[in-house]
């Protein structure tokens, strides 16, 4: 599959498939809801992670196109990698053309590998809920739509389950949103790596359509409502290493 199409068209298909082109065409880059909810300031959780003793540890989050979800936490302190990925499904169907297909139980996520003692488990949630996507928006995310494009944590231990089901339901009786949460919280999910031509793409192609439309504002509402945990320099998969 050719990764850097030479015509509007071909870029639009790569990117998100064929039901969301079209979508796309008749609708518009950007879907009135998108627009309806811009990043905002939310309260920080309540309930979070117990502080570690440990360097490193893993989260894992789907907001639509991984390719802007990716870019928002390599902007992040704390971040010692971000992978764009597939996870909810079986290994053998995660591969960007079948996944596309809407049919493999696959979300397009982002496994973010963080330190714990500078960011915590919940910090990564309320970016996440906040500036790297709209957790509104069921089965899809702005142009995108399926199931490979919904919000949904996969939480890699226990105590990520408790704080995530608690913040959104934190977030919810807040009525932090003018339309309450879907985001779906599925446990015991493997993650697995996309492929090498979708790593760093908002860092490579920063003047591509799509992520000067739908993803370079969610960097810069990281930078507005985070300065503290804004890194201008974003820690790429090509430095920090593509790992399984």
């Amino acid at each position: 599959m050719k990764y850097l199409p030479d015509t509007t068209l071909l870029w639009l298909i790569l990117c998100v498939g064929r039901p969301a082109l079209i979508a796309m065409l008749l609708g518009g880059l950007v879907s009135p809801s998108a627009a309806e909810n811009p990043a905002q300031t939310i309260p920080a959780p309540m309930i979070d992670e117990s502080v570690s003793q440990g360097p490193s540890e893993v989260a894992v989050l789907a907001g639509g196109c991984f390719w802007g979800v990716q870019g928002v936490f390599q902007h992040v302190k704390g971040v010692s990698n971000a992978v764009s990925g597939y996870a909810g499904g079986e290994k053998e169907t995660a591969r960007y053309d079948e996944v596309g297909s809407g049919q493999t139980g696959h979300a397009e996520a982002v496994r973010i590998t963080f330190d714990p003692r500078k960011i915590s488990y919940g910090q990564i949630l309320q970016i996440y809920f906040s500036a790297a996507h709209d957790p509104t928006e069921l089965n899809r995310q702005g142009p995108d739509v399926g199931p490979q494009y919904r919000s949904a944590i996969f939480p890699t231990n226990g105590e990520q389950a408790r704080v995530a089901k608690a913040y959104i339901a934190q977030l919810n009786q807040a009525k932090a949103f003018s339309a309450a949460i879907v985001t779906k919280i599925e446990p015991d999910r493997p993650f697995y790596p996309a492929e090498v031509y979708h790593q760093d793409f908002l860092a490579r192609y920063p003047t591509y359509p799509y992520i000067v439309i739908n993803d370079l504002p969610k960097v810069e509402s990281v930078k507005r409502l985070y300065p503290a945990l804004f890194r201008d320099e974003p820690v790429l998969v090509a430095k920090a290493g593509l790992s399984n």
